[in-house]
């Protein structure tokens, strides 16, 4: 019922936007352009929404820098506390009340998926989304005005399969995941990475996302003799699974998905059922001593020090401050190339049309290319295990490419 409730104040929303007939671009002056986003700032997956604060700070120094091309970059992000419903709300007062131009990089499978409808019957730009399942890619003919950013969920989840069938061998494998198209999507990807090995899953088990616990998922996956264990979880509930093995005593090889994989979030689960986790990067960990002395690591120090609102010693080792700043970086290049002329139109040309090399908060070499065809900004991710309290990159970069 409330799936129902919510579809139809959306389909309603949807109606009255479509009827409107703007003469001007809205959220778009002389002076000033409007974007605006949803995060979790509260609740369970709080941490991430770091993101949006890392965003914020860099477009305040673009603006201290001039801005792009004589505008400002005027950016509002809204506490969603992970719940779509509240997601929808957010961007309905967005879209509606404060004009935005567009919406960008709001985060989290569930919440981009509860939003998406609207924003592309209302024709507002869904920018470069904080989530990786492919359907923001994917489906640009249903969606045209959505385009997504990280690396896609089946292509990471691909890749820790091929990992393991090259690498380990007589592997049992034991899957969580979370029972939505985020988690749905990496589990594809892992049995389509294991090929014809997929029989080597020996117990998956997904969960609900307004769950309150997963460590009993835990011990119910112990129980399978499993060797090797991929957490594809988000939040509370990955920390939540390391906790769960150390406290099983349960010692598998152990690959944890990306967006649940920073830094500040390893640190602060038992460290003897972390070591030797696998996951995957394609930005810059500042807490990664590989970075140390990197100039885009240390730009990003600058900026948040100076652009942030009460930046702590943690926040600088904080990726997820980085992947909002690496968004950014790529939402302004796109405001650039859209022109002095800046429409939804023009943008949406833009941000198809991209290729960036160079992005300081991305790893070297990474080009974030897209066409409209094609809409995965990045497809390049090296694997990094995780020993000593830091995550260790290794190989070469590698393909994600749907």
């Amino acid at each position: 019922m409330r799936v129902f409730l919510l579809s139809v104040a959306v389909a309603a929303v949807c109606a009255a936007t479509a009827g409107a007939r703007p003469t001007a671009t809205p959220g778009v002056n002389a002076n000033e352009i409007r974007l605006g986003s949803s995060v979790p700032l509260s609740g369970e997956a709080a941490a991430a929404g770091n993101v949006a604060r890392g965003a914020d700070a860099y477009f305040k120094y673009v603006n201290a820098k001039g801005g792009v091309l004589g505008r400002k970059i005027n950016f509002t992000y809204l506490d969603d506390g992970y719940d779509p419903g509240r997601a929808v709300n957010n961007t309905i007062r967005l879209v509606q009340q404060q004009q935005v131009f567009a919406m960008f990089n709001t985060l989290g499978t569930n919440n981009n998926l509860a939003i998406r409808k609207f924003l592309n019957q209302a024709g507002v730009p869904q920018l470069f989304v904080a989530a990786g399942a492919t359907t923001f890619g994917r489906d640009y003919r249903q969606y045209p005005w959505t385009i997504g950013y990280i690396p896609p969920y089946s292509e990471e989840g691909e890749l820790y399969g091929k990992y393991i069938v090259s690498h380990l061998k007589k592997a049992k494998i034991a899957v969580l995941y979370q029972d939505d198209d985020y988690g749905r999507d990496l589990y594809a990807g892992l049995r389509k990475g294991l090929g014809k090995n997929a029989n080597a899953i020996v117990g998956k088990v997904g969960y609900d996302p307004t769950a309150s616990d997963v460590q009993p998922q835990i011990a119910q996956l112990k129980a399978t003799k499993a060797n090797v264990l991929c957490i594809f979880a988000f939040g509370k509930f990955s920390l939540q699974a390391f906790n769960g093995v150390s406290r099983v005593g349960w010692k598998p090889q152990i690959f944890v998905n990306d967006v649940s994989a920073a830094s500040s979030l390893m640190v602060a689960v038992p460290q003897k059922a972390a070591n030797g986790a696998i996951s995957i990067v394609f930005g810059k960990d500042p807490a990664a001593p590989v970075w140390a002395r990197d100039k885009g690591v240390a730009l990003f120090r600058r900026i948040l020090r100076q652009y942030g609102s009460n930046i702590t010693s943690r926040d600088l080792l904080d990726g997820y401050y980085v992947a909002g700043m690496g968004a950014a970086y790529t939402m302004v290049d796109a405001l650039k190339k859209a022109g002095k002329n800046l429409t939804r139109d023009s943008i949406m040309r833009a941000a198809t049309h991209l290729t960036e090399r160079g992005n300081p908060f991305l790893l070297p070499g990474i080009v974030v290319r897209t066409t409209p065809s094609f809409r995965f900004p990045v497809t390049q991710v090296k694997l990094q295990r995780w020993r000593t309290r830091a995550w260790h990159p290794f190989g070469k970069l590698l393909s994600v490419k749907p």
